[in-house]
């Protein structure tokens, strides 16, 4: 028995070198996909000086809030579209591990019977091994595939780790600037109900019209009325904001310090940003390793319009009436040939290069998408500055124009109106300056993730909490995936200078 296992053995193996020695791979071999029209291309962005890696990779941290920080740390721990993003990768690596498995014998039958007639009695057993050959590339391919799919996994897992990131920043620094609204709008009505109640007391003195009240009054109560608009917007805000935490909805505790205060960092960016830096996006990452998998598939397609070539082998022992069993065993090739189905498979060979095509145009789209994400966001944050200082300015001569028209007026050198004309307009210059200043920001925040960083420390971290993972080890063998080491980094592919991968 174990001779003939070994003889059996050596057969299958040698059999099978031979017929590798003569393989073959089918379909295209992928070519990274350039996009020419960017070879050139630089962003507009200022003279901004040129950030360090690590400004880069953590830049949440350059805006100096200790709030902010610890929020963004815990949306990439707790928030369900980041463990649903690690857990797609489990789900790559597996399907990854099928893609190899296929390298391996596919099909094992065992068969066994039991047969009385009369005083007979025999027992028989069979066993049956089936191999089909990587003849032609199928199965290669398909690892190819599989092992492009996979990394586009990990690049998915970093792009919605970017999205969260600037998620939870803008929506910090969208809550903030609403904190400043309404702190701007509790100081106007302030100043309004003053002017109100003054001009109250002249008019019964005598010394001013009732129209000087009423339009006092109306000042002030239509302050008054932006309140809960203001108020509506900021409890959204932080809504959507527990929500990413996987909070339930409410004020964050955290928060309830440094009321409106907005970060403000006066960060190095890159000024000059090449189209080299757009390899780094993840969602370009993403559409290039799709590409590469959907390349793959062509010659899956292709290596079905040839014949399918099988080594079988079987194995039998028979036994009649207990005496010494007889062996039986048989080995050789089997070939199989859809001859009769050639159009089918031939259309399905210019489907999946119609697919294959159609992705590199997702692909050449997207680049020249985030090229422009990029270079609007940065005009956006470059220009924010000049506008920050114009209101500053604009605020103060308001200011005084406020207090010059007081005085005027208590003094009888000038009516109500021109005071009420001054306190609107430090009203609309303290806002449009508090406004501009939370814009800025959020263009910052917006350029940081338009060039993709922030998701490099993702890689450290576990894909699923350690519930989910107790969880997945009792219940199937999880151990191997778990365990695997995950690049640190994206494999990044050569190319041109100045081109995109």
């Amino acid at each position: 028995m174990a001779a003939l296992a070994s003889t059996m053995h050596l057969l299958l193996t040698g059999g099978a070198s031979l017929l590798f020695g003569a393989c073959t791979v089918l379909g295209p071999d992928y070519q990274t996909p350039q996009v020419q029209e960017m070879a050139n291309w630089h962003s507009a962005s200022g003279g901004q000086q040129a950030a360090s890696a690590s400004d880069y990779r953590q830049w949440w941290n350059q805006l100096n809030d200790r709030v902010l920080n610890s929020l963004v740390e815990e949306a990439l721990l707790k928030n369900p579209d980041v463990r649903i993003a690690g857990l797609r990768i489990l789900e790559a690596q597996a399907q990854l591990g099928i893609a190899e498995s296929l390298l391996n014998p596919q099909a094992t039958v065992g068969t066994a019977e039991w047969l009385r007639t009369g005083k007979t009695r025999s027992y028989g057993a069979g066993f049956n091994l089936g191999w089909e050959l990587d003849f032609w590339g199928k199965f290669q391919r398909g690892i190819e595939a599989a092992d492009a799919n996979y990394f586009a996994a990990l690049a998915q897992y970093d792009d919605i780790q970017v999205l969260m990131i600037a998620q939870v920043a803008q929506l910090y620094v969208s809550i903030r600037t609403v904190e400043a609204r309404l702190q701007i709008v509790r100081e106007n009505a302030r100043i309004q109900q003053r002017s109100l109640e003054i001009t109250e007391r002249l008019f019964k003195s005598g010394n001013s019209a009732e129209l000087d009240v009423q339009q006092a009054k109306t000042q002030y109560l239509g302050t008054l009325s932006s309140i809960p608009q203001l108020e509506t917007s900021l409890r959204q805000s932080q809504n959507a904001l527990s929500i990413l935490l996987a909070r339930i909805p409410g004020p964050l505790p955290e928060m309830s310090t440094d009321t409106g205060h907005i970060p403000q960092g006066e960060l190095a960016l890159v000024a000059e940003l090449p189209a080299d830096l757009l390899r780094r996006r993840p969602d370009v990452r993403v559409a290039e390793r799709q590409l590469a998998a959907q390349s793959a598939l062509i010659g899956v397609a292709e290596s079905d319009l040839y014949p399918a070539i099988t080594l079988l082998g079987t194995l039998g022992v028979n036994v009649t009436n207990g005496d010494s069993g007889t062996f039986s065993w048989a080995i050789g090739p089997s070939l199989s040939w859809n001859l009769l189905d050639q159009g089918r498979l031939g259309n399905q060979i210019l489907v999946q290069d119609a697919r294959f095509q159609q992705l590199h145009e997702h692909y050449r789209d997207t680049v020249f998408k985030a090229a422009r994400e990029v270079d609007d966001a940065a005009v956006a944050y470059a220009n924010g500055q000049d506008e920050i200082a114009l209101l500053t300015q604009t605020g103060e001569a308001a200011r005084r124009s406020l207090e010059i028209a007081n005085t005027q007026y208590r003094e009888g050198m000038a009516d109500f109106q021109r005071v009420l004309d001054s306190q609107r307009a430090l009203f609309n210059q303290q806002e449009r300056l508090v406004n501009s200043r939370g814009a800025r920001m959020r263009d910052l925040i917006t350029l940081y993730k338009a060039l993709g960083g922030g998701w490099e420390q993702g890689r450290l971290r576990p894909l699923v909490t350690p519930e989910v993972e107790a969880q997945l080890r009792t219940r199937a063998d999880w151990a191997d995936l778990l365990d695997a080491t995950r690049p640190a980094r994206q494999p990044q592919t050569s190319a041109p200078e100045g081109n995109i991968p």
